[in-house]
Parts: structure tokens; C-alpha cells; sequence
């Protein structure tokens, strides 16, 4: 394995100088993080006393709480401690690290982790030293902080999510390693800003030409060669972060040395495993023989096809049936009163390992769309695979406004009783679709298609075909009942929102 050149990386002490005064500069992101962890620290105080005030105010009204039973202390100070205690378990479980704050479900599933370990302990110590606390409280405290917790949570991250977005709280990053795998680095960041990191130069330690610019980013991205030392790329690139991809441009050792070298310096060092689409639940470093490993576990759509996730499916579906059955109903009076034609419409669809079933919606077309559809392939504004066009003259008045927030999906709740769909999965596909499925797409038939699922929180209509693909793909691997959860509240944004639905 190649290693860059010795000239490449300075000494220690006249490195850690030099990024020194590259941080000074690049601490706007720093400081934002500060600040972010200091609105949680607060905001996580402020919820915990509010859920075990109310708690007590539900369980004793406006009256002096009496005293804990076997304790022999008021409810007031036994909810002082369950405060700092619960609030003590957020920052052991580290639910405000920077790593995982403002990314992925993992900050979500520590607060819940931290939520009821707290109460765990709580109920074996009342049973270990016979201590009655009132049940009303402790039922009414745990379910109102834990649900004010995940919401303050929210609210954070969307304003974090916000900042980034204008670039306020973006951490600039310095690529080591490749052109080519920094290119794709680049545009993954530029397509997630809301990940907070930004490139802002690229080193490659063993070219010893200049290199004209990185693919795609011409005069945008300064692409640097070993004719600059380390220091001199990250003075170059303003960046407050490093990432290592493509370790073979750096070398085992030099790679050791630089995390020495910028030790204490207050930069991030990371490396990237190259690896798209992969949820981090199935990746695992181990050690094997002193050499760290990372190991990819197999797809998990064999989980999709449990119990656990038909279960999921029966009692949700069963569940909003029931809430929303006065919508169903206006709904179907409406579509009967705005055109002629049945309320339902049934299309043949492919499901799992490829069997036909009927999916039902409620009716947005004229009856004669289907006849109609030859004349208006000319317009189609979606890629060769999906006909979409977004004004539809087949779409009725009722129809249009249906669609826009998915009430015409709602039937297929129907379906996921039946068995025949999912709450979650890939989007239901025609035959004719999947005619002209390449081999790795075939894969999105090994699990139950859904009412919703990633392509639909990602941007629905306005996806291409390809982007679509990925999305579909990316779900069958990396299935989980917690991926589902996090969808289903995902959806709730976007049909709200009503973007990228015609």
C-alpha cells in the first residue's frame, strides 16, 4: 500500500500552529454546536419539570402534596430528584452528543433508552425498599416527559436543520484521500445540508501533479496536491473537520500520525467507509488482531416478513381506519357528488415475489382516464419507466385536492388488512413497470409494498425513476420497526406539506 510522502505531513508542533489559527477561523460552526448543546441541556431541565409538575398537579390538584409513602419526603422533592436523575440519564446515554445530534433516528432512540431505564430503577427501588409512590404520578411523569422530551428534541433539531440549511451552523470539511471518491462526497453533502458539513478543499498526499479541479465542481472546490503540506491544505480550505476516504492515497502510518498531529487541535477527524444506502445499524467496527474491521451485516428484509412487522401493519392500519373513518366518508359523498362514477378504484398492481393483487384508492380521475392516457404519453414529465405529468386534465376538481394530501391512498388500508400491502414499504408498482426492472431492482419484491414509504418522504412525484430506485432498494436493506416509525411520522410532514404530490 502506497504512503504518502514524509514532506507531506509537518511536524507536530508547527502543525498544531497552524491549525490552531484554521479553527480560530472556521468557529462559527463550533460555536453553534455550543450553543445547540446548551439549548438541550436547558430545554431537557425545562420539559422534565414541566411533565413532573403537571404530573403532580394532575394527582393532587392545587393542594399541599402529602408526603411518599416510605420515603419521607413530599412529592415536590421526590420530583427534584426523578428531575435530575432522568436528566442526569440523557447525558450519560449521551443524547446531546454532538455525533448523533441532528442526525438520524439514534438521538431519538437514546432518549426513549434513557426514559425507561430511569423508570426501571425507579420501580425496583420502590419494590426493594417498599416505598408507595402514587401510580397516577409515575404514569402521568414518564409518558408526558418522555413524549416532551422527543418533542423539544424535534423542534431543536428542525431549527438546527434551518440553520444549516443557510449555511449558519456548517462545519467546513477537508477531503484526504481521492478526487473521484471526493467528488461523491461532495455531492452527498451538497444534497444533505442539514448534515452540516460543507467541502471545502481536497488534498490528495501522493499526487505530485497539480490537479486542475474536482469532477463537477470547477473553480468551485481547490483540489490539492502533495506540492502543499497538510497544514497549508487545511489553512487553504478553511475547514474544521478532516475526512479520510480513500486510505491508500494516505497510507496506515501517516494516517497514525495525523491523528497525533491533530490531537488537541479541536478538528474532527473521520473516515469515511465509502458506503452509500447502508443504515449504520448494520454496520459494526470490531477488532480483529489489533486492525479495526467494519463489518456489513447481511439485508434485512427477511425482518419485513415477521411477525413483528404484520402485527405493526394490522393494528396500525385497524387504528387510523377508525380515526379517520368520518374522512373516508366525506370523502366518498364528495367524489359522488363532484362526477360520475364509483367512489372506489381498483388497479392491478405487483406485490410480494411478484403476485398480482387489486389496489384500491379512492376515485380522483374521470372514468374514461384510462382510454384517455395514449393521447397524453406525449407529456409526460417523468422518465420513460413513470408516466406523470402535473396537470392532469383527467384529474377531477375533488381528485385534485385529494391527491395533494393523499386522502386518495387512505383505502389502502383496506389493503394492509388484507395482507397485501404494508403500512411501510417500496410504492406499489404496475406490471408494466416492472417489465422493465433491471436485476438489482427485482429486489424491492422481497418485502410487501406500502401505503408510504422513503420515496414518498423524499419528494414523491418530483423523484426520477433512478432516485426512486435507490430509495425502494435502500428500505429492503436496511429494514427496521424503528426505520418504519420514523417514515410514518416523516409522512405526516409531507402530506401536510403537500409537495411533490399530482
Amino acid at each position: 500500500m502506497s504512503r504518502a510522502p514524509e514532506a507531506a505531513l509537518p511536524r507536530p508542533k508547527v502543525l498544531h500552529r497552524s491549525i490552531q489559527a484554521t479553527v480560530h477561523e472556521a468557529d462559527g460552526a463550533v460555536e453553534w454546536r455550543r450553543r445547540h448543546a446548551r439549548a438541550l441541556l436547558l430545554g431537557d431541565l425545562f420539559v422534565l419539570a414541566l411533565a413532573l409538575g403537571t404530573a403532580q398537579v394532575i394527582r393532587f390538584g392545587s393542594a399541599a402534596a402529602p408526603e411518599v409513602d416510605g420515603l419521607g419526603v413530599t412529592y415536590p422533592a421526590l420530583g427534584l430528584v426523578l428531575a435530575v436523575v432522568w436528566w442526569a440519564s440523557l447525558q450519560i446515554h449521551q443524547s446531546r452528543s454532538p455525533l448523533i445530534v441532528g442526525h438520524g433516528p439514534d438521538e431519538y432512540r437514546r432518549v426513549i433508552v434513557a426514559t425507561f431505564r430511569v423508570f426501571a430503577v425507579m420501580a425496583m427501588i420502590s419494590l426493594a425498599f417498599q416505598i408507595d409512590a402514587s401510580r397516577l404520578y409515575l404514569a402521568t411523569a414518564f409518558p408526558l416527559g418522555l413524549a416532551g422530551l422527543l418533542v423539544e428534541r424535534k423542534l431543536a433539531r428542525v431549527g438546527l436543520h434551518r440553520a444549516r440549511t443557510r449555511g449558519a451552523a456548517t462545519t467546513k470539511v477537508l477531503v484526504v484521500g481521492g478526487a473521484r471518491s471526493a467528488a461523491q462526497l461532495t455531492r452527498w453533502f451538497d444534497k444533505h445540508p442539514t448534515a452540516g458539513y460543507a467541502v471545502g478543499g481536497v488534498w490528495v498526499p501522493d499526487a505530485r501533479t497539480p490537479i486542475a479541479s474536482l469532477d463537477g465542481f470547477v473553480g468551485h472546490i481547490p483540489v490539492m496536491s502533495a506540492s502543499l503540506d497538510f497544514a497549508e491544505a487545511l489553512t487553504v480550505s478553511g475547514a474544521g473537520a478532516v475526512v479520510v476516504t480513500d486510505t491508500e492515497h494516505l497510507g496506515h502510518e501517516s494516517l497514525r500520525d495525523l491523528t497525533w498531529q491533530l490531537e488537541g487541535t479541536g478538528v474532527e477527524l473521520m473516515i469515511s467507509p465509502n458506503v452509500l444506502d447502508v443504515s449504520s445499524a448494520r454496520l459494526h467496527l470490531n477488532d480483529v488482531s489489533g486492525m479495526p474491521m467494519l463489518h456489513l451485516r447481511e439485508p434485512q428484509y427477511a425482518g419485513a416478513d415477521r411477525f413483528l412487522k404484520r402485527a405493526f401493519d394490522f393494528v396500525g392500519a385497524a387504528t387510523i381506519l377508525f380515526i379517520l373513518a368520518p374522512v373516508l366518508l366525506v370523502t366518498a359523498l364528495a367524489i359522488k357528488l363532484d362526477s360520475r362514477g364509483p367512489v372506489f378504484y381498483r388497479q392491478e398492481r405487483v406485490g410480494r415475489h411478484r403476485a398480482i393483487f387489486k389496489m384500491t384508492k379512492f376515485r380522483s380521475m374521470a372514468v374514461d382516464a384510462e382510454q384517455r392516457l395514449d393521447g397524453l404519453r406525449a407529456l409526460n414529465e417523468s422518465d420513460a419507466v413513470l408516466f406523470k405529468i402535473r396537470h392532469d386534465p383527467r384529474v377531477t376538481r375533488v381528485g385534485r385536492f385529494i391527491r395533494r394530501y393523499s386522502i386518495d391512498e387512505l383505502p389502502q388500508l383496506l389493503d394492509v388488512l388484507r395482507g397485501e400491502m404494508s403500512l411501510v414499504g417500496p410504492r406499489p408498482s404496475l406490471a408494466a413497470e416492472v417489465e422493465q426492472y433491471s436485476v438489482q431492482m427485482g429486489r424491492r419484491m422481497y418485502v410487501r409494498p406500502g401505503m408510504t414509504g422513503l420515496w414518498q418522504v423524499s419528494g414523491r412525484s418530483d423523484l426520477s425513476f433512478d432516485e426512486a430506485e435507490r430509495l425502494d432498494l435502500a428500505y429492503v436493506d436496511n429494514w427496521s420497526i424503528t426505520g418504519d416509525l420514523m417514515i410514518m411520522l416523516r409522512t405526516v410532514r409531507a402530506v401536510t406539506r403537500g409537495q411533490g404530490a399530482y
